[in-house]
């Protein structure tokens, strides 16, 4: 069984998540987020694409219900022992899982859902809504534990810091081939090749890779391009371990770097290092954010987002973005162990031009932590 932390601090996370039930008086959880039942049993797969769900009681216990193939990939990735099977075109997974809150004695009881969930169609969710509103008192419990997660125990935080390593050593193998001329298909795929030849994970969604008129995109679009003999390119790429995520984003420009760009990366740069400073205990999700405006405005340019980044985690696809943003108006208290992708965007729309350098950050006691041993600076080549 490669379960990736041990019996016992799956039982203390499962414990927190109780007590945190207790608090909001419910009387169990459905869960839909594959995110929190890796976390909470290290059950492993993309099982999520149809419908299933883990339920935890108020006691502690937990039942699993998946179609078939996903019964044996829990008992060998995960602590769940109770597991239910459904049938494609023979049941009826809604009144299957009813009937298994039914064993539990739920009728009548308040149940949390995860209705935020990927795991979670419309259709299913309303099917659900429906199936169960006689029966019991259903909750948004979306957040439950979300909250939960986003402080990580030490172990997660050695997998975040591993991800680090296979994000520093995939990109410098990228960057060795960018020169005119060169495929982004080759690129990705020495970025890819050495994160998973290190025993790296696929990220949550794919790397974003960009030259001539997409490299202000910061999207990942089909179509690979070859690089011209002056061309300017953007990289984010994840380095990800035990599916947890470490980030950077770059900037490479090939040939001469317009002045303007030269000024934009100062002022990303100068955004960033604003918003680490305030990247500590006490301050607020919304405080990063403000840093980094403050340093665009100061230099009469407009923040490139409504937000600096994101949180990181462990995280499933379609995406690598995990709660909260570094969000204009964010309450969050920052706290120890938060981990956070900054990326302080810049755009020069009458240019063409885009800053974007990203870095993924630790919170520590007193202050944070950059994981990345790859300078920020833009990358001329």
């Amino acid at each position: 069984m490669p379960l990736h932390f041990s019996h016992e601090e799956f039982q203390q996370r499962q414990a927190v998540t109780v007590a945190s039930m207790q608090a909001r008086e419910l009387d169990g959880l459905l869960m839909f987020r594959q995110e929190s039942m890796y976390y909470l049993t290290g059950y492993d797969s993309f099982a999520y694409i149809v419908f299933q769900c883990l339920y935890l009681h108020a006691d502690g216990r937990m039942t699993l219900l998946v179609r078939p193939p996903d019964k044996y990939v829990a008992l060998y990735t995960s602590t769940i022992t109770d597991i239910r099977i459904w049938q494609d075109g023979i049941d009826d997974p809604h009144s299957l899982l009813r009937d298994i809150l039914e064993e539990y004695s739920c009728r009548g009881k308040r149940i949390g859902v995860e209705y935020d969930a990927f795991g979670l169609r419309g259709h299913d969710a309303l099917k659900l809504t429906a199936g169960l509103e006689d029966f019991c008192s259903l909750e948004d419990a979306s957040d439950l534990i979300t909250l939960q997660r986003v402080v990580k125990s030490e172990n997660e935080i050695a997998y975040v810091k591993q991800a680090a390593i296979l994000t520093d050593q995939a990109f410098a193998l990228g960057l060795e081939l960018v020169e005119p001329g060169a495929f982004e298909g080759d690129i990705l795929a020495a970025m890819q090749a050495e994160i998973l030849r290190q025993d790296g994970d696929y990220p949550g969604n794919e790397f974003v890779i960009g030259s001539g008129p997409a490299a202000l995109l910061g999207r990942y679009t089909s179509g690979r391009r070859y690089l011209d003999q002056e061309d300017k390119m953007t990289i984010e790429l994840a380095g990800v371990y035990r599916h947890y995520h470490a980030c950077i984003e770059r900037n490479i420009c090939i040939g001469p770097v317009p002045v303007k760009l030269i000024k934009l990366y100062e002022v990303a740069l100068e955004g960033m290092e604003a918003a680490l400073q305030v990247m500590r205990p006490g301050n607020t999700n919304g405080d990063v954010y403000d840093a980094y405006a403050r340093c665009c405005q100061q230099a009469g340019l407009e923040p490139g987002h409504s937000a600096c980044g994101y949180g990181l985690g462990t995280t499933f696809a379609p995406s690598w973005i995990d709660w909260p943003f570094l969000a204009k108006n964010g309450d969050l208290v920052l706290q120890a162990n938060m981990v956070f992708f900054l990326q302080t965007i810049l755009f020069d729309n009458e240019e063409q031009l885009i800053a974007c350098p990203g870095q993924t950050v630790l919170i520590n006691d007193q202050a944070c932590q950059v994981l990345s041993n790859d300078r920020c600076d833009l990358i001329i080549r």
